[in-house]
């Protein structure tokens, strides 16, 4: 018979194994989800000249994404503990490749309306996803005792430059935008549902629809998870400012090519996703509150010098320091949220419910905005948010 503590230890191997397995998956399904969302995103300069909008009406469409994922948010934590993060996020891969084929059939007829009802599609299922992965995420950190988080949201920021680069590369060789997108969202979507095979199972908690109610609304009501929802939503918005305007700011400010923009906006996911990478080594070294407060400086020197910028090296140095500094707010909030496992697909959803209202409120704000001032000098707005995100950053501290 096997001593206790090697009994102990041969029953673990499986689960770590599943563990290990659950952690590629979830970085595979953090990847797909970025590339899903730039392989468009890098393309709006094309979007907007195919359907003849201005800055202002541009931002305005993109409202019809924002509203999609606060429409599904305050319902994600809720389907999570009913289906588990497997389920839902195949629910959210399902509805934004609908979403994305529609946003490929309206910009080939050159009908807003379709464009909209995609962004709309896309919207509910980004926020899904979203959710489902980042409770997946946080639960095989604890299984496995590692700061992972961050790496996970690097692999999203991978993926956010493999769709950057699918969009420079398409727009250099003249390739529609409608195309592109038709190729793209179905490769997505089967090699999603292949990861999602190595998910850990749904734990038996999650089918307390009951409990789940009530820790929804215990989350609301705890005051750390609102401030560190606000946390998220400042650095969100130093984020999506980027993703919405930044390739933009680049053509229309800077009068670069279109390719020259998709390439600076690949620059700024390529510096977030080197600092994802190694944001473990400085959280477990300096602690959450010193990083995100040095992180948020560094994301408003950034986007001062890209509203300023005379010319595309400046633009794109500046996007570089842009992209280091927005990089850890987001997964250090999630994983501030998930810090008891009890109640983490709940604060996860109230994080982000709270955090996405940035997508909501930016793209309209800075599109009204250029209309008035430019799109570069808009992009101050970024400044602000990174401001409160310093301010309140000590509300990440450890529970």
């Amino acid at each position: 018979m096997l001593p206790t503590a090697n009994r102990h230890a041969t029953s673990s191997i499986p689960q770590r194994d599943a563990a290990d397995r659950a952690r590629v998956a979830v970085a595979m399904t953090f990847g797909l989800n970025g590339l899903a969302f730039a392989s468009w995103v890098s393309r709006l300069p094309a979007i907007k000249a195919g359907l003849g909008l201005t800055a202002g009406r541009m931002g305005l469409l993109l409202l019809c994404l924002s509203a999609g994922t606060l429409i599904a948010l305050p319902l994600s934590g809720a389907l999570v503990q009913r289906i588990g993060p497997a389920r839902a996020v195949g629910a959210g891969v399902a509805a934004v490749t609908a979403g994305t084929l529609l946003i490929a059939f309206g910009v080939h007829l050159a009908v807003v309306p379709v464009v909209a009802a995609g962004l709309l599609v896309s919207g509910l299922g980004m926020s899904t996803w979203d959710v489902s992965m980042n409770v997946q995420g946080a639960d095989v950190e604890r299984q496995l005792q590692r700061t992972l988080m961050p790496r996970f949201h690097a692999a999203f920021s991978l993926g956010a430059v493999a769709g950057a680069l699918v969009g420079a590369a398409s727009a250099a060789g003249g390739v529609p935008v409608s195309a592109q997108l038709a190729l793209t969202a179905p490769l997505v979507a089967v090699t999603a549902i292949v990861a999602l095979r190595s998910f850990l199972p749904m734990d038996v908690e999650q089918h307390d629809v009951y409990g789940g109610r009530h820790r929804l609304v215990a989350a609301w009501r705890d005051s750390r998870t609102r401030l560190v929802g606000v946390l998220v939503l400042a650095f969100a918005l130093t984020e999506g400012v980027a993703n919405d305007w930044l390739a933009l700011a680049v053509t229309d400010g800077v009068r670069a090519t279109e390719w020259l923009g998709s390439f600076t906006f690949g620059a700024f996911v390529l510096a977030m996703t080197a600092m994802r990478f190694n944001g473990g080594w400085f959280l477990q070294r300096f602690g959450r509150v010193a990083v995100l407060r040095a992180t948020a400086a560094v994301a408003m020197a950034g986007a001062l010098l890209v509203a300023a910028a005379p010319s595309v090296p400046v633009a794109v140095a500046g996007a570089v320091l842009w992209g280091a500094g927005a990089s850890l707010g987001f997964p250090v909030g999630m994983s501030a949220a998930a810090d008891d496992p009890s109640s983490a697909a709940a604060r996860v959803s109230v994080v982000s419910t709270i955090g996405y209202t940035a997508f909501l409120a930016g793209p309209p704000l800075v599109g009204l905005l250029a209309d008035a001032i430019g799109v570069q000098p808009s992009l101050l707005v970024v400044v602000l948010a990174a401001s409160v995100g310093l301010v309140v950053a000590p509300s990440t501290r450890d529970r």
